[in-house]
């Protein structure tokens, strides 16, 4: 991992700009810092897969960055670049909409940690790690993706990486009694917002299972449904509608080139 001096830490913003631009740590420190409690996806989790997390992130919008820079128009996207050399080209609308895509300097409330980019990374609602999270970022530069592609994207992968919507059972985790039972989860469409949530029991009907509160669209939602679980062994399935109404697809499709999609679901022994 890369050991960054933040008192030589530079961010550059270069490319299609009116105005190039260059911010150091402490300028960065000495901005306005916001929260954005957001969740973050690698595009190589599996259907059920635990490459996903939570956290509450400290930084500063990056649009209003962008803003004093003034694209172009004609520029469509940002390829960020990190300390190491690592690439990742992000719609230009992801870092100047509404969403709260920030430089992040801080995690669950303390400093950056190293293993998550320190001094200062990427975080951007909605889109996979590979075109977004960039870690130990120091330049930003606008420019197409007809002219110049990220890191992942001439390996095969997706050019855009919008997070699928998809959830996952997270327990039982083992055998269990007759009785109640508890199914419970998380279930994610980031920048979009889950609505609903269904439990499957074998191949019997879809039953609603009750939902936390959201934190917000770019954050994923608990869930839980109670089983009447009877003797035998039974296969437990999990599917999510987004707040667009979407439901989540039932297809099996492998993690790339943009995201693996299909049903979570587990076998539970039942005595």
């Amino acid at each position: 991992m890369p050991r960054i001096d933040p008192s030589t830490w530079r961010l550059r913003i270069t490319g299609m700009v009116e105005n190039e631009v260059e911010i150091s740590f402490a300028e960065l420190l000495a901005l306005p810092l916001e929260e954005s409690t957001t969740t973050l996806a690698c595009v190589s989790n599996y259907v059920g897969g635990d490459l996903i997390g939570n956290a509450v992130w400290l930084g500063y919008p990056i649009r209003k960055l962008l803003a004093k820079a003034k694209p172009t128009s004609d520029a469509d996207m940002v390829l960020s670049t990190s300390s190491d050399g690592f690439t990742a080209g992000t719609p230009i609308e992801a870092l100047t909409d509404e969403r709260n895509a920030i430089l992040a300097v801080g995690m669950n409330g303390v400093p950056l940690p190293l293993e998550h980019g320190y001094p200062v990374r990427m975080v951007v609602p909605g889109l996979y790690g590979y075109v977004s999270a960039t870690k130990w970022v120091v330049e930003l530069k606008l420019t197409r993706f007809d002219q110049e592609q990220g890191y992942w994207t001439p390996r095969g992968w997706s050019e855009l990486g919008p997070v699928k919507l998809s959830s996952r059972i997270d327990v039982p985790r083992a055998g269990v009694a007759a009785g109640p039972v508890v199914v419970a989860g998380v279930a994610w469409s980031q920048h979009v917002g889950v609505s609903a949530v269904q439990v499957q029991i074998d191949d019997g009907d879809w039953n609603e299972a009750t939902l936390a509160d959201a934190i917000s669209i770019d954050t994923w939602r608990q869930w839980m449904y109670t089983w009447p679980a009877t003797a035998g062994t039974h296969t437990v399935r999990v599917r999510a509608t987004d707040a667009d109404g979407l439901v989540q697809t039932s297809v099996t499709r492998d993690v790339a080139p943009d995201g693996a999609t299909g049903l979570d679901q587990i076998s539970v022994t039942v005595t």
